[in-house]
């Protein structure tokens, strides 16, 4: 049937040849549709016949808004199921996603894309830090009054209010804090070493020029800068400070809390943690960097087996130390721990005289976590300023005068002022006791340390002298979650132990005097003279006396001598 194709040629003239082809001329064709349509008619005329009645009518009404009602539903359900299943796996180049409209989908299938839709990665998730409930005996704790012993004036520790184990390790952070500003932070590498523009720098750390040094404090979103191992790609491998296969392996590994210590020319005890959880004995990784003397101690002394474990503490050897200076040596674990354990979230650096003698997760909770910091460092006990911190190293002998003198005047030229208390509440220090660091290894943080460091390499190896100048660069650009706690607070959760040649000293046992037997009484002395010269004057020779001084001098001699109580200095 051909409804809709009308024309006074009965048809195309394709039709009409098809048609007479099979006999059957269009004459005759439109006299059986004139039929047919007839018959419609009839068929029309015989329901409108019975439509006119009320009921009949009324009938017929529900049944079409029925039919129409299931149609309409069929075909919404029909187009949703086809946007369902169209819009999950269609994309364009793989990176522009198609609208959700069908005449889209339609446009997608008729052109013949099939590649799998990518949507765009989820905003990321950060720490924003939190607030202990309220009337938790934290919030209100307050430091007591130090005690008033006039015998001991210097520092001690005070109390901290810690949180119990189980409650800071269920307080540890999901995701990492915000590092403002910055989001990607890579090192340098420099296979062969520029020395062009040298002010400073060494093999390991390399030669930046004072341009990289200023440019490397313009805080940007993606950042390159040095951060010592410059001579290799992989830090600890062929750079300086190289690291058994074995030892880089297990801190890749490390992927929550690193404690981390170092012990360098044998100069300290190992001291073992006390006060650990069973968790952190799990979970924490302990890493104690020594070189190649330290280690042949240990082992000589049978202190360390084939297992290179003593305690908690897993022994790393450096191999090809860069550094003559210990001291020096020792800060490329105390601030490139990020570089050699890259996986790392947390860390608690302790110098190698210290004892650990809290949980670490009590120690974050408490310094990072409940401050919402990404680092923190203890405030030198008794000095503010970084001037007096250089006249006291001076005087001290801790490093050549001249050295120091130069390294402050330059900072003198970049706008250092001395410490006062306009920097207060932000700053309550310019100087650190940098044996303790804890912080997170998010890049803002990282790339201070490896500014810090950078700072130690070119000039002197004094880092408490250095710190301030590249702490308030950087606050000066972003904001920087960094916070300082009291030195007594510092001293509650590490105890300070002696150096080991001050231990050998003490140790060593007391030599006995040997008591010489006494003198022999003198012989007597010879008859004096009796010169006479006259009846009335005699002149005796008087023998010459010890004055008072004298006497107490010898007194005082032997007083030292015999004295066996007296202690080592």
């Amino acid at each position: 049937m051909s409804l809709g194709i009308r024309s006074g040629s009965y048809g195309s003239l394709e039709k009409q040849l098809q048609q007479s082809n099979n006999g059957v001329s269009p004459i005759q064709t439109a006299r059986k549709a004139s039929k047919m349509f007839k018959e419609k008619d009839k068929s029309l005329n015989w329901i409108f016949k019975f439509a006119g009645r009320k009921k009949v009518g009324m009938l017929f009404l529900s049944i079409i808004s029925a039919a129409v009602f299931v149609w309409v539903l069929y075909l919404g359900k029909g187009e949703d199921s086809q946007e369902g299943n169209s819009v999950h796996n269609l994309s364009v180049n793989e990176s522009m996603s198609l609208s959700n409209s069908p005449s889209m989908i339609t446009m997608a299938n008729v052109v013949g894309f099939k590649t799998s839709l990518v949507l765009p990665p989820p905003p990321p998730s950060y720490f924003m830090g939190y607030t202990l409930p309220t009337g938790h005996p934290c919030n209100s704790f307050t430091l007591p009054p130090p005690p008033a012993d006039k015998k001991r004036s210097g520092p001690r520790p005070c109390p901290v209010c810690y949180l119990p184990v189980e409650e800071a390790i269920a307080l540890m952070p999901k995701h990492p804090s915000p590092s403002p500003v910055l989001k990607n932070l890579t090192f340098i590498y420099e296979e062969n070493l520029s020395r062009d523009g040298e002010f400073g720098g060494s093999d390991f750390g390399g030669y930046p020029t004072l341009r990289q040094r200023n440019d490397s404090f313009d805080i940007r979103e993606s950042m390159s800068v040095h951060c010592g191992f410059v001579r290799g790609p992989k830090a600890g491998r062929n750079t300086g400070f190289d690291l058994d296969e074995e030892d880089l392996d297990a801190m890749e590994q490390c992927r929550g809390i690193v404690v981390a210590s170092a012990i360098f020319g044998n100069f300290d005890e190992i001291n073992e943690p006390s006060n650990i959880s069973d968790y952190s004995r799990k979970t924490v990784c302990f890493l104690m960097f020594v070189d190649e003397i330290t280690e042949e101690y240990l082992r000589s002394s049978g202190k360390m087996g084939i297992t290179r474990k003593i305690g908690l503490w897993r022994i790393v050897t450096a191999r090809n130390i860069p550094y003559t200076d210990a001291r020096r040596t020792g800060k490329i674990p105390k601030l490139l721990l990020h570089r050699m354990a890259p996986n790392a979230r947390y860390s608690i650096w302790l110098d190698g005289k210290l004892e650990l003698v809290v949980d670490p997760y009590q120690i974050l909770e408490r310094f990072l976590w409940r401050n919402n910091a990404t680092f923190a460092i203890s405030k030198h006990y008794k000095r503010f300023d970084v001037f007096t911190e250089a006249e006291a190293n001076k005087a001290a002998g801790k490093y050549a005068n001249a050295s120091i003198d130069f390294q402050i005047e330059f900072y003198k030229n970049e706008g250092m002022t001395p410490y006062s208390e306009a920097k207060l509440p932000r700053i309550i220090s310019d100087v650190p006791e940098g044996c303790v660091i804890v912080r997170e290894h998010v890049p803002i943080s990282n790339l201070f340390t490896c500014l810090w460091y950078n700072e130690v390499d070119r000039f002197t190896s004094r880092d408490q002298i250095s710190f301030a100048i590249v702490r308030d660069k950087l606050l000066s650009r972003v904001d920087f979650h960094f916070t300082m706690f009291l030195d007594c607070e510092r001293r509650n959760f590490v105890v300070q132990k002696y150096h080991r040649d001050l231990l050998l000293k003490l140790a060593a046992p007391a030599v006995p005097v040997a008591l010489s037997p006494p003198p022999p009484e003198p012989s007597p002395p010879p008859p004096l003279l009796v010169l006479e010269t006259s009846p009335e004057k005699v002149v005796i020779p008087s023998v010459r006396r010890a004055t008072g001084r004298h006497r107490r001098a010898r007194r005082h001699r032997k007083v030292v001598a015999g004295n066996r109580d007296t202690e080592p200095n």
